[in-house]
């Protein structure tokens, strides 16, 4: 099933592929036989040097893990075995002054569970290690910004040309290097043969072809994304091709996208390919948005400027672009000058990465006024929330939650956590965080307990030890309860 999400407009911090640090001849790091062929692809998402025995509880994942073996096991393979189950990336080890070398019972247990395996000179701290990783993250991030702004500027370049559409579609083809789709309205097959009509009734394609079971896929998730209801955004992948779809314009068109290898930045160049799509396509009247700004500055009111709508008032508070928020939104009417950016959208907002969102009820042109302050009280709860979006209700506790939209939220962050984790956080937050009650309610030992819900902490990456994350995390965990179809349980 394909996934949804929503495009951030800054993206997130790449890993560090082994390969670089490998390269780094002041490291003078060594890849032994036991990491095998699989170690210059691993990407490093963070360093943690640990002289434990057991440093597995303490790893969120993607860590390379340095040590000297000053704890060592005789249990080579069981170490490793813990370190895999983890999430770490990679293993170094320091020689001396511990060990004079890297024991070979410990290269044998990496090999065994394709875990890379470097060996640290004596000459390189670990601090130097950590030091090279941030670097070189902190390099990969700038360089995707760099490729963000540039395409932005190429994208609004290609949209000024005298056929728009195509040649925007592809400008951002070319910039992910992939294939891009615009599905109309009422549009069902993006295959090659779909383009051959005229005008914006014609599906429009560029790129890279797909293989018949990508664009199968990709076929699919835009059906799905176009469809009334459908989510803002989804994602799937097929034949190694990684697939996205974003609605435009809230009238039934997609922008699909296919990359096979996607980056960071990809998400944030598809927005804005998205958004001036939407501008170049979508069935505008007179009475809209940039014609609705127009008329306003000539002296008509709000209520005459905009159209019929419903209307729905944004307030979010975040650290994303403004207007990569809009284009994920759907619509140009956007007031980022204060704390808060205020949006004006015919489409009704979901959950966006990066952002909090309060949004108000629909509302008709000449109800604005009472709209934003209730899309600023929405804000306000979905801060002390700590949810990323809230929306005006009447009033009452069952009004405050859509059930559907609660289930969405509860699957989505319960999502990294296994049957058997989700069990003891359910045990132990339903026992007030007694260890001791926890454990003998799953017949376990409390040790074990400790360990599970650290283990939960890690991948949620919520302080549990916080009243709004526990009720948060009751409550997602009620909801599925309350679900016989549920995946999570």
């Amino acid at each position: 099933m394909p996934a949804t999400s929503s495009a951030s407009a800054t993206p997130p911090t790449p890993g560090v592929e082994l390969a670089a640090l490998l390269a780094d001849r002041e490291l003078g790091l060594r890849a032994l036989t036991g990491a095998g062929e699989r170690a210059p692809a691993v990407a490093v998402h963070a360093v943690h040097a640990s002289e434990m025995a057991d440093p597995s509880p303490y790893l969120l994942g993607g860590e390379l893990l340095l040590t000297a073996g000053a704890q060592l096991e005789a249990d080579a393979d069981a170490y490793v075995a813990r370190l895999v189950a983890a999430g770490a990336a990679a293993l170094g080890f320091g020689v001396a002054p511990v060990y004079e070398e890297v024991p070979p019972e410990l290269a044998a247990a990496c090999a065994r569970h394709g875990l890379p395996l470097l060996e640290v000179p004596p000459h390189t701290p670990f601090t130097a290690v950590a030091r090279t990783v941030w670097r070189l993250m902190a390099e990969a991030r700038t360089r995707e910004l760099r490729r963000v702004t540039e395409a932005q500027q190429s994208l609004a370049a290609a949209a000024a040309r005298p056929d728009p559409v195509p040649a925007l579609l592809r400008r951002l083809a070319a910039t992910l290097g992939g294939h891009a789709t615009l599905l109309p309205a009422g549009g069902q097959d993006p295959g090659r043969d779909a383009g051959q009509g005229t005008g914006q009734a014609a599906t429009r394609h560029a790129g890279r072809d797909l293989p018949p079971e990508a664009a199968g896929a990709l076929a699919a998730l835009l059906t799905r994304v176009g469809a009334p209801g459908g989510p803002a955004t989804a994602t799937d992948a097929s034949a190694g091709w990684q697939l996205t779809a974003y609605p435009l314009g809230g009238e039934g068109q997609v922008l699909g996208v296919a990359v096979p290898d996607r980056t960071p930045g990809d998400h944030a160049i598809t927005a804005i390919a998205a958004v001036l799509l939407t501008l170049l396509t979508t069935h505008r009247p007179a009475g809209t948005e940039a014609g609705a700004l127009t008329r306003l500055l000539l002296g008509g009111s709000p209520a005459e400027a905009l159209g019929p709508g419903p209307w729905h008032v944004v307030h979010a508070r975040g650290t994303g672009d403004p207007q990569a928020l809009a284009a994920a939104l759907g619509t140009v009417l956007v007031d980022a000058r204060g704390e808060e950016v205020r949006l004006l959208a015919e489409r009704e907002p979901g959950p966006l990465p990066g952002w909090r969102l309060g949004v108000s009820a629909p509302a008709a042109p000449g109800a604005l006024a009472g709209a934003e302050a209730q899309a600023r009280r929405a804000l306000r709860r979905a801060e002390a929330a700590r949810a990323p979006l809230a929306r005006h209700t009447a009033g009452g506790l069952d009004a405050l939650l859509d059930p559907a939209e609660a289930l969405t939220h509860a699957r989505e962050l319960l999502a990294p956590l296994a049957p058997e984790q989700v069990r003891t956080l359910r045990a132990w937050l339903a026992h007030h965080g007694s260890w001791d009650r926890t454990a003998a309610a799953l017949g376990v030992h409390r040790n074990t307990v400790r360990q599970r819900v650290a283990r939960c902490t890690a991948l949620l990456g919520r302080d549990l030890d916080d009243p709004d994350t526990r009720m948060e995390l009751w409550f997602a965990l009620r909801t599925l309860d309350r679900q016989d179809n549920s995946p999570v349980t």
